[in-house]
């Protein structure tokens, strides 16, 4: 009887809780998101326009448009960016005069202007090299820099990352919507390339070091069972110089965006950026602009050069047989699932016994056979 007095107390408090959502999850607040910095050399300067949404919004990105945006300097030198694709705004190399200040406007469709504070050009050093090392789990990627003039001190990188990999399966037949005929090389869906961008932030500071050296920095975690590492991996890998200021921002935007969670986290702060409306400066802004050099460098990492790691493949990746004429119930199994365009299967390869004719196909999902399902073919112009 105790027992089931408890079972009722608790089952009479279950009903009893009613769902609690936050005002910040459908908060309809959307503020300004300004990524990105003012390349001072010969490469492309590229700034990303944005708005936040609502946490329970079922939009996944919100690019700003038809913008307006110029760098300018502080002897009124004006460099416009255009864009190019949604919220995506660049201009070609601007070659800027390192002893000048620069700032961005942005005048958006519905006449807000906003502004960045003059900042100086600060000089990136070069990336000295990135490394990796083999963990329990797959790889750390991390980068070595430093600034021999001790001037620097502050550090951002970001990266691009490509990747070649098979699926599970090789599809060595093709249908033409009549019967099973070889693929061409043309057809080819068992090499494909996949790639990414970071997206966690990752600064580094020597300000408490005697000498401006940053070693061996964490970038990235790449786990053992990753496609990443299937065949060969590359990773680009950006470096910017920041001001003092400008390492603050990105400290605190990465406390409250990645270091939030658990009782022994930083507590959310304001995150106060360096960009602001000219029409309404109560605007909460989010982004910081700085103006410097970009150092670049990539390496490549074959599957040679790691343990053997087995890729996680979609648990459902299995291959059957799929007969002419199934010997049970005489289905014509190949016709109904393999030959229709689309197919629900792909063939893999010919069975038969010995000294009879073709029974069938091994066939499989086109998601453990097909990488152009979440890659593509065309090899990258950098890839060696």
């Amino acid at each position: 009887m105790r027992s089931y007095n408890l079972l009722i107390f608790v089952l009479i408090v279950m009903s009893c809780k009613k769902p609690y959502n936050p005002p910040v999850i459908s908060s309809s607040n959307s503020y300004l998101v300004v990524e990105g910095v003012i390349n001072s050399g010969s490469d492309s300067t590229i700034i990303k326009l944005s708005k936040t949404f609502a946490l329970s919004s079922s939009v996944t990105a919100n690019p700003v448009t038809q913008a307006t945006l110029t760098v300018e300097s502080d002897n009124n030198n004006i460099y416009p960016l255009k864009e190019i694709k949604a919220g995506r705004y660049v201009s070609p190399g601007l070659n800027l005069d390192v002893a000048k200040r620069y700032r961005l406007r942005i005048k958006t469709i519905d006449n807000q202007q906003y502004l960045s504070d003059f900042v100086p050009v600060k000089t990136t050093p070069p990336i000295d090299s990135i490394g990796f090392n083999i963990t329990g789990s797959g790889l750390q990627l991390y980068a070595n820099t430093h600034d021999a003039t001790n001037n620097t001190r502050y550090y951002r990188w970001d990266f691009e990352e490509t990747w070649q990999f098979h699926p599970k399966y090789q599809s060595s037949y093709i249908t033409n919507g009549k019967e099973i005929v070889g693929r061409q090389p043309s057809q080819d869906i068992y090499t494909c390339f996949g790639s990414d961008s970071s997206s966690s932030i990752i600064i580094g500071s020597s300000a408490k070091l005697q000498q401006d050296i940053i070693y061996q920095t964490p970038v990235t975690n790449i786990p053992s069972t990753s496609l990443k590492i299937e065949t060969k991996y590359s990773i680009l890998l950006h470096e910017y110089a920041l001001s003092g200021d400008a390492y603050s921002f990105w400290t605190n935007l990465k406390k409250n965006t990645e270091q939030l969670g658990s009782v022994f986290d930083a507590q959310p702060s304001q995150i106060t950026g360096n960009i602001h409306n000219i029409n309404n400066t109560a605007e909460p802004v989010i982004g910081y602009i700085s103006a410097c050099t970009v150092s670049t460098k990539r390496i490549f990492i074959s599957n040679s050069q790691l343990p053997y790691w087995v890729p996680a493949y979609p648990d459902a990746c299995t291959a059957d047989t799929f007969y002419f004429s199934q010997p049970q119930t005489g289905i014509n199994q190949v016709g109904e699932f393999m030959i229709p365009i689309p197919p629900g299967k792909l063939a893999l390869y010919p069975f038969s016994k010995p000294g009879t004719s073709t029974l069938g196909y091994l066939g499989t999902d086109p998601a453990c056979a097909d990488c152009t399902l979440t890659g593509r073919k065309q090899q990258p112009p950098f890839w060696k």
